[in-house]
């Protein structure tokens, strides 16, 4: 385990350089993470395999790109940055339009897309709208490290959070999280693919349902689950999950407003 982290930073040169500690000459030092980053570009689709992604991430995503051929099940596609049409959009639609400064705006990366390839949150999300059902295929590089040779607690926390939330999206539009509660089986081994199902089980006005558990990749091994997860359709603020490009994105004029929905997050 500790040894495929250490041959995964060593291929993404995040450990050693040239022999001798020596820089190539025109070479400059890097930083391995990059926080706030206005050059990078943002369209670069982060949901496709890269060279940090271990077999069994590849053979999942493989198994579930077959699956979407007959267009049971799409695959979505992730980005560093919401879309700005999309952050427009949301300034339509949210009561408070002052949460949202331009000059912060022009500088945030979505918290799962902050880190280098291989070295933070590795994942992909298919859907499926017959089942309702949302797959997200993960690998927890080593900066997320909680216990030794581990993934962090509430690492795994954020991508059930981002799973559930986007399995509610897709049913209702814009989403936040109002409760969720996990049940820790097993830790996650670093640098390990595992497979987080997410399952809408029913929706209550503007209430959606969800459940959600963690699996092995051969679907052996139960790391955590999530039962009644309450994700609800709010335009108070806007939820911390991870941004997928939706093509059909469902604004929320057609949502009723609710009295309580100046809480703050």
């Amino acid at each position: 385990m500790l040894r495929s982290c250490a041959k995964l930073l060593r291929t993404l040169g995040a450990v050693r350089g040239p022999p001798g500690g020596r820089r190539l000459p025109g070479s400059e030092p890097r930083p391995a993470l990059r926080l706030f980053s206005s050059e990078e570009v943002i369209l670069r689709d982060y949901s496709v395999p890269n060279p940090s992604w271990n077999k069994d991430l590849r053979l999942l995503f493989d198994q579930f790109m077959k699956k979407c051929e007959d267009s049971s099940w799409k695959r979505l596609p992730s980005y560093k940055r919401i879309p700005a049409e999309k952050i427009q959009d949301f300034k339509t639609h949210l009561l408070d339009p002052k949460l949202m400064k331009e000059e912060q705006m022009s500088q945030t990366q979505l918290f799962t897309r902050s880190f280098d390839d291989g070295l933070g949150f590795e994942y992909v999300m298919f859907y499926s709208d017959v089942e309702k059902r949302m797959v997200c295929l993960f690998q927890g590089g080593p900066y997320l490290e909680g216990p030794p040779g581990f993934v962090h607690g509430g690492a795994i926390a954020t991508m059930i959070d981002t799973t559930i939330g986007m399995c509610a999206l897709m049913a209702g539009g814009v989403v936040v999280t109002a409760n969720l509660n996990i049940n820790y089986k097993r830790p996650i081994p670093l640098c390990s693919a595992v497979m987080i199902n997410s399952q809408l089980d029913k929706v209550e006005g503007r209430k959606f349902f969800v459940s959600c558990n963690v699996q092995s990749a051969d679907e052996k091994t139960l790391y955590s689950e999530a039962t009644n997860a309450e994700v609800e359709a709010n335009l108070g603020f806007v939820s911390g999950s991870s941004w997928l490009h939706i093509p059909n994105f469902q604004h929320q004029d057609s949502l009723p407003l609710r009295d309580d929905q100046h809480r703050s997050a």
